[in-house]
């Protein structure tokens, strides 16, 4: 039986979560639904690719109508996903032309039952980009991608991989009393601090959404980053009811800290959170981390991801705090311009006076060119 590569349309969306369901390294970002949000939010052209076998079933019969019957046997044969991978295709004359799997999270890449699997989906996404004209692809992991040790490339194909970047993730106890008494002392304070401050969370939906934006947009301006546009995350919330909530921590009625969190299988993801700095003396957000680790352990899950981080920097300490353990991430850059890929991580440094910059700017500046800019942005 061979193996086959088609794209994936809207009409095949639950046979494509069906296979998600069912494989053991597939992450919340795999989910077909955020092809929904990504065109809608964005408008990138999306390429849902998946790994086809024709697989026949057992004969059915079917007799026939004379004085002695006999029966004929015919076979049926049915499709079966035996592997996928989702590609976002962004263009832009400034910053560039890829396919990524997936873009704006830290997670997505290819999902195979086995490697020749593995070598089909890419050996036809390579294809895709060439097609494309793309300089690269880019492929985001939790686990090695094991195809690359065997496949053969191009001389005009080169890899390279980045693992310099953890996700931070905490095994979950059944209840949160037992999760809150593993703490030490000290971080057991630091969480009931803000309650003896009067700080108060919530948990919903889009009814919290414009509070949530609030902190997230003053945020991310704060940080010297483009934002995302409101739009992403009602969409988010729309598409994913089931999944996503919103955490939003106040202080006389005044939203001080916000989070998004979306279940998926038995973890919690967290792909964005946001304090207002102005009241970090109130630890809003360690009210916010605690609501959302209470909400996970009362719901069943048992992992929360506290999200992507840099070894020993200042977020991967408040996270390691928490008890949560490093994972490594694997991102791979395929480059199909001929051109070798520096295998120094871009980062901070090479866009500090663009960063100083935004940061002066008025917030309802930012949260209007803002989205503009980042949505060419993969990060």
């Amino acid at each position: 039986m061979n193996v086959h590569i088609r794209e994936i349309q809207f009409t095949d969306a639950d046979m494509w979560d069906a296979y998600l369901h069912s494989h053991p390294q597939a992450t919340l970002y795999h989910l077909y639904g955020w092809r929904n949000v990504i065109e809608k939010t964005y408008g990138h052209k999306t390429y849902y690719l998946a790994a086809i076998k024709d697989v026949p079933s057992k004969p059915f019969s079917i007799q026939r109508p004379t004085i002695q019957s006999s029966i004929i046997e015919h076979p049926v044969s049915s499709i079966q996903i035996v592997g996928l991978l989702p590609l976002v295709h962004l263009k832009h004359f400034l910053f560039g032309n890829s396919l990524i799997s997936m873009p704006f999270f830290d997670l997505g890449g290819i999902l195979a039952d086995d490697e020749e699997t593995e070598q089909a989906l890419l050996l036809h996404a390579i294809r895709l980009g060439h097609q494309l004209k793309a300089g690269a692809i880019e492929l985001r992991h939790a686990q090695t991608l094991s195809c690359l040790d065997s496949i053969n490339l191009t001389n005009s194909v080169f890899v390279m991989t980045r693992s310099h970047k953890v996700r931070m993730l905490l095994d979950l106890p059944d209840t949160s009393d037992i999760l809150l008494k593993s703490f030490k002392s000290k971080l057991r304070s630091q969480i009931m601090k803000p309650m003896r401050e009067g700080l108060i969370a919530k948990i919903g939906g889009l009814e919290l959404l414009e509070d949530f934006y609030k902190v997230f947009s003053i945020n991310m301006r704060d940080l010297g980053s483009p934002v995302h546009p409101v739009k992403l995350l009602q969409h988010v919330l729309e598409k994913f009811t089931d999944y996503a909530k919103i955490v939003v921590v106040y202080k006389d009625n005044k939203p001080l800290a916000s989070g998004l969190g979306i279940a998926y299988k038995d973890t919690l993801e967290n792909p964005w959170a946001s304090s207002l700095r102005e009241y970090r003396h109130l630890s809003p957000n360690m009210l916010l981390y605690w609501s959302m680790l209470e909400y996970a352990c009362k719901n069943g899950l048992k992992l929360f991801d506290f999200g992507r981080s840099t070894p020993h920097e200042g977020t991967h300490k408040f996270k390691e705090q928490w008890g949560a353990k490093p994972a490594h991430l694997y991102w791979y850059y395929i480059a199909l311009n001929g051109q070798q890929i520096s295998d120094e991580p871009t980062g901070k440094p090479r866009f500090e006076s663009f960063i100083a910059c935004w940061q002066k700017l008025p917030v309802p500046i930012t949260r209007l060119i803002g989205p503009m800019i980042r949505r060419h942005i993969g990060l």
